[in-house]
């Protein structure tokens, strides 16, 4: 990792930075990997909250959602998309990297929901795996749709039925599951549900919000700069001003978003 000035280890410092050793790195797909890391996640307290990464010879840390934890180890699941994930990709286990962690607000289950409905959409998908293992534990049925461009890019369907979910797989060009989108699936299966939470590219939490009824949160996909609220540069627009995803958010409410 090149060298920073002084002050912004500093900054890195208020945050909980640490050291974490690859257990495993494998491919999902052909393009998407999971990475299991072990080290402390005591600072990881909600789904849906995210590391920031940082890797030798990249300037900025790469943020990567977290799928799933427990006391001493951490699950990231990355989609390979340019030289930073590419250079993850060809980690093996017993190599080490340095994370910020327990960035980001994550996902506050609702008490009062009995019925919840979680949508993901391609790499939106892992942070909606821990989501789904708090709300069963809290004795809730819960409905998953996951939504893909084509049968090659799914992944993840048989661990969520493993949990004990009910899986719904909806592909843009029908070669699985649903022909559509999630929100096709969610029609056609006349799914029902009293609150959403969902994690997927903006088009679709747009036709997401647009399409139902029910309240819900938001996980926004953003590029980030710092990943902690510093630079500003992952400003999304809401009825109460621009909040940072990488700080106010990842998540954030249906009913504050300005579109």
């Amino acid at each position: 990792m090149p060298d920073k000035p002084d002050k912004q280890y500093n900054l890195y410092a208020m945050y909980k930075k640490g050291i974490y050793r690859i257990l495993a790195n494998e491919p999902l797909t052909d393009a998407v990997w999971r990475m299991t890391l072990a080290g402390d996640t005591q600072w990881i307290t909600a789904p849906g909250q995210f590391v920031n990464i940082a890797l030798e010879g990249k300037f900025l840390r790469r943020p990567i959602s977290v799928c799933d934890y427990d006391a001493g180890r951490l699950t990231l699941i990355y989609k390979v998309v340019g030289e930073g994930t590419a250079q993850m990709s060809r980690m093996t286990p017993g190599m080490e990297l340095d994370l910020l962690t327990g960035l980001g607000n994550g996902f506050t289950p609702k008490e009062e929901s009995q019925r919840p409905l979680l949508v993901g959409g391609g790499v939106g998908v892992p942070p909606l795996y821990h989501l789904a293992r708090r709300l069963l534990a809290a004795g809730k049925p819960v409905e998953v749709v996951l939504g893909f461009n084509t049968a090659r890019e799914v992944f993840y369907e048989e661990e969520f039925q493993a949990l004990g979910c009910s899986v719904t797989v909806a592909t843009a060009d029908g070669s699985r599951g649903v022909k559509g989108f999630v929100t096709t699936a969610i029609a056609e299966r006349g799914l029902e549900f009293d609150y959403f939470y969902a994690c997927g590219p903006l088009p679709m939490l747009r036709a997401l919000c647009e399409g139902v009824a029910q309240d819900g949160q938001l996980s926004f996909e953003e590029r980030m700069g710092c990943g902690f609220g510093a630079c500003m540069g992952c400003s999304c627009k809401t009825k109460y001003g621009n909040k940072r995803i990488c700080k106010e958010g990842p998540v954030l409410e249906k009913g504050e978003i300005v579109w």
